[in-house]
């Protein structure tokens, strides 16, 4: 029994002696290992907003000709055909003039009888005031012959019937008097009456002459022709369709740009007046607007461009593509075409049209360097840093940073698998991504 409790005080004995002579357990510090990472480090770059629209080539001038007057078409000129290029000055139809030539004929005749009838008026005039004169002196002699018989009544030298016979020719000689002043005083009337009908008469002429010039259509600028529906010896009714004529000296492109590029473009680079309300307030704000637009082909082997300019902006927002339009306007397409290579720009032609803004200091960097909604930085420790940023706008490969990165840190562009904050990183500076990262910012190439 003695033996029992001896084994067992001996064996706790030799467990606690064993314990005793154990060393103490030593925590061993592992780190991650060092990764590779490629990096920019962040510059304030001048950036240039851009995009990209598509439009129709159209002339800037494109006008129908319809008839101004009625008749039969007795010319037409030869190049007058789809496609033909005729100059500016340049007779390209006629109408039979000869009825044109009647009327024309028959109100100037006119004019000249009413010219007739008012230099008859003032001939009339003379006499009628010689007239005058002739009775006004009569009519004194008369008075004058009446006092003197008057005196010989009164000394009863003469008859009473004498001195009545001389008073009735005076009532005579007034009565002429006054017959022929009254006729003077019509005068005026019948002097207004012919001057009006002179300035009708008038009237008529210039509006027959007008109708007879147009008889005659003339171009009024350079031009390719479209459409011709007029044909030699056809009758043609006032304002039926001639033809089709395009200007040459300038095309524009109505470009259309979704609401995000337009405010992209605009934004920043135009300064408004607190009032637009007016139409010089408004031309004066288009002219501010600083953007640079190219016209090129949008597609093709021949690869060609044309500088452009803004001359407006849509009027209303296209509820089904939310798109505006944004005009451009190219001066001379026809000039320094090279067949094969640089074509003239044709209406209807389908065309891109690159618009740039001018340039602003934003902090850029590549587009791949965000991560949802955030970066990977290398900090001053060398060890990985995510940080939220706060995105102003996305370009191509290129996004425009409005918080969260100062000029001056570094950003990983590269993979990096996995994601730790704190992992030690060995960072390796990419010069050809800052290179190319300033081209695309400044517009040097398209991102």
């Amino acid at each position: 029994m003695l033996l029992l409790p001896l084994a067992i005080i001996a064996a706790v004995l030799i467990v606690r002696g064993m314990a005793q002579s154990k060393k103490p357990l030593e925590h061993e510090l592992r780190t991650f290992p060092e990764k590779l990472a490629h990096v920019i480090t962040v510059e304030s770059l001048p950036f240039r907003a851009q995009a990209v629209g598509y439009g129709s080539v159209e002339p800037s001038v494109n006008l129908n000709y319809k008839a101004e007057v009625g008749g039969k078409v007795t010319y037409i000129h030869p190049d007058l055909k789809q496609g033909g290029s005729i100059a500016k000055g340049t007779i390209v139809l006629r109408i039979e003039p000869t009825s044109y030539e009647i009327s024309l004929g028959q109100s100037k005749a006119g004019l000249a009888n009413t010219q007739s009838s008012l230099a008859q008026l003032a001939a009339e005039e003379r006499s009628a005031r010689n007239s005058l004169n002739i009775a006004k002196r009569n009519l004194t002699l008369g008075q004058q012959e009446y006092g003197r018989v008057n005196t010989l009544w009164k000394k009863r030298v003469v008859a009473r019937s004498t001195l009545d016979a001389e008073q009735q020719k005076v009532l005579q000689l007034q009565a002429s008097v006054q017959d022929i002043q009254g006729n003077l005083d019509t005068f005026t009337s019948r002097r207004a009456a012919i001057n009006a009908q002179i300035s009708q008469s008038k009237s008529t002429i210039a509006e027959n002459t007008d109708t007879l010039s147009r008889t005659s259509v003339t171009l009024p600028f350079d031009a390719r022709i479209g459409e011709v529906l007029a044909e030699e010896g056809a009758f043609v009714s006032a304002g039926s369709q001639l033809f089709e004529a395009l200007g040459t000296n300038a095309i524009e492109v109505e470009a259309q740009l979704s609401i995000k590029h337009a405010g992209q473009l605009l934004r920043g680079t135009v300064s408004f007046a607190d009032n637009i309300a007016t139409a010089p307030e408004r031309l004066a704000a288009m002219n501010n607007i600083n953007l640079e637009a190219t016209v090129h082909l949008a597609s093709g082997a021949m690869v060609s461009s044309w500088p452009a300019k803004l001359v407006r902006i849509g009027e209303s927002v296209d509820s089904t593509t939310d798109t505006v339009s944004f005009t451009v306007q190219v001066q001379n397409p026809y000039q320094g075409i090279v067949p094969g290579k640089k074509p003239p720009l044709l209406k209807g032609l389908y065309v891109a049209v690159d618009f740039k803004a001018g340039a602003q200091q934003r902090i850029v960097i590549p587009r791949k360097a965000i991560h949802e909604g955030r970066v990977y930085l290398v900090n001053t420790e060398n060890k990985l840093e995510i940080r939220p940023v706060k995105v102003a706008t996305t370009q191509g490969n290129l996004v425009v940073i409005e918080s969260g990165v100062s000029v001056g840190d570094r950003i990983i562009v590269s993979d990096l698998i996995p994601v730790i904050s704190g992992v030690p990183i060995k960072a390796i500076e990419v010069p050809e991504e800052v290179a190319q990262l300033r081209k695309e910012a400044s517009g040097e190439v398209t991102p």
